[in-house]
């Protein structure tokens, strides 16, 4: 048993690890949550079905079709809402919570409320030390930290990527050093709709596609990012890898009906003994 809560745990926080960056990072350059990043989640799942089984293309194009989408879609909520209310973070949370909520209309009237069942990205089972886990899932951990390993080295050695860290760190003087936040914005905006498309449409064909699908993961990301310090990337990805775990362990050994409420539980302790997370406000 702890071979499989080993296993199964370090899969599930590299998928965790991808929702928590997506969502921190705007937090990180906007100072706002984007409490529509379960919709790109959403979107991510339901334009790759549409792609790789209504319309029958091969898996890949599909998934980057279903990333081009995301990206879209955060590029779109950036310049028609979010813009307009960027000094005022309580309206950009709600706004872009009504927006998930429409969204998710929206793919009730496309789709039908019926949950979907996805085919995997890769079929077939591996053996890991005894304990059989999908292949499906493995691909999607690898992947994940190939796109997180990747973003870590794009926002430290790249000028944009710096760009990114100064708007995060001081956005006034990112302004005085010729860095335009609104540019800088629209990019993480678009990085971060990207990063929640490609979780879509890997825990669709984990679990399955419904047009609620989008709520526990949103949940998920705020646990995570609250545990870890908003702001922290690296924080992020180690709460990712507490909760993955924790969840694994309620799962495996309580209760799967019980997979959020430990998560629900951490966060209000954390918020009650470390306000600023475990490892506090950090920049990008």
């Amino acid at each position: 048993m702890l071979s499989q809560i080993l296993i199964q745990g370090f899969l599930l926080s590299g998928l965790y690890g991808l929702l928590a960056v997506g969502f921190t990072m705007i937090f990180s350059v906007g100072r706002v949550l984007n409490l529509a990043f379960g919709a790109n989640i959403m979107i991510g799942g339901y334009v790759y079905f549409a792609l790789a089984q209504e319309a029958a293309l091969p898996k890949l194009p599909s998934f980057i079709g279903a990333v081009l989408a995301g990206v879209a879609f955060g590029v779109v909520t950036y310049l028609i809402l979010v813009r307009r209310f960027r000094d005022d973070p309580i309206a950009v949370e709600i706004s872009t919570l009504i927006l998930a909520v429409v969204m998710q209309a929206l793919i009730v009237m496309i789709f039908s409320p019926a949950p979907r069942s996805m085919w995997p990205l890769l079929p077939g089972v591996a053996h890991i030390y005894g304990v059989a886990v999908s292949l499906n899932i493995v691909l999607a951990t690898v992947v994940s930290w190939v796109v997180l390993g990747g973003l870590l080295v794009f926002v430290h050695k790249t000028h944009l990527g710096r760009a990114i860290r100064a708007v995060s760190m001081d956005p006034k003087g990112a302004t005085i050093s010729g860095i335009d936040p609104r540019q800088i914005s629209l990019v993480t905006w678009g990085l971060s709709g990207a990063l929640g498309a490609m979780a879509g449409v890997f825990l669709a064909t984990y679990t399955q596609l419904d047009p609620g699908m989008w709520v526990f993961p949103l949940i998920t990301a705020v646990a995570v990012v609250i545990v870890g310090g908003i702001g922290s990337i690296i924080g992020s990805l180690i709460a990712a890898h507490i909760i993955g775990f924790m969840e694994t362990i309620t799962t495996t050994v309580i209760a799967a009906e019980l997979r959020g409420v430990f998560t629900m539980l951490l966060i209000i302790i954390v918020l009650l003994v470390v306000p600023k997370g475990l490892f506090g406000r950090e920049e990008i």
